[in-house]
């Protein structure tokens, strides 16, 4: 047809190809380096900057929370033991408090799990209870069963 305007297609270059090339004002895709502006622009504020803002963290932390809860078991622990904490020697007292801390520190990871083992927590601080010298068996038990009761009422909550 004789009236036909041809158009000729230049190959397409693609980005990639522009910068590995290294040959960026013959490329058929030009990259703007800022945006253009328009009339409504100057009506609007600038939102394409923005200020760094830091976390705001409306949780308590894991360790906060965790730090809480063993507060509470000792607490717990050391309720109505006064009296017999202050009959025993300095060494047994020394003894006896870092038992009951690593007795609170077992028992708050296993409050931790989702199935709580009684068991567990009733065995541990019997043992604990054991140390204070000449002490009846019977006290033990009891003690042990009100304390793994009230320790059981912080996971309740939790």
């Amino acid at each position: 047809m004789p009236g036909e305007n041809k158009i000729e297609q230049a190959p397409i270059n693609t980005p990639e190809q522009s910068l590995e090339s290294g040959n960026f004002e013959n490329s058929q895709e030009k990259v703007l380096l800022r945006p253009v502006e328009k009339k409504n622009d100057k009506l609007r504020p600038d939102l394409s900057v923005k200020a760094p803002v830091a976390p705001v963290s409306t949780k308590i932390s894991s360790g906060d929370a965790h730090s809480q809860q063993l507060q509470a078991i000792e607490n717990i622990m050391s309720s109505g033991l006064d009296q017999v904490f202050l009959q025993m020697n300095p060494q047994e007292q020394k003894r006896f408090k870092e038992e009951g801390e690593k007795t609170a520190n077992k028992i708050s990871l296993l409050l931790d799990k989702a199935k709580v083992g009684v068991d567990k927590i009733i065995s541990l601080i019997k043992r604990w209870l054991g140390l204070i010298p000449h002490t009846n068996k019977f006290f033990l038990e009891q003690e042990a069963k009100i304390k793994a009761d009230n320790i059981l009422k912080i996971k309740r909550n939790l």
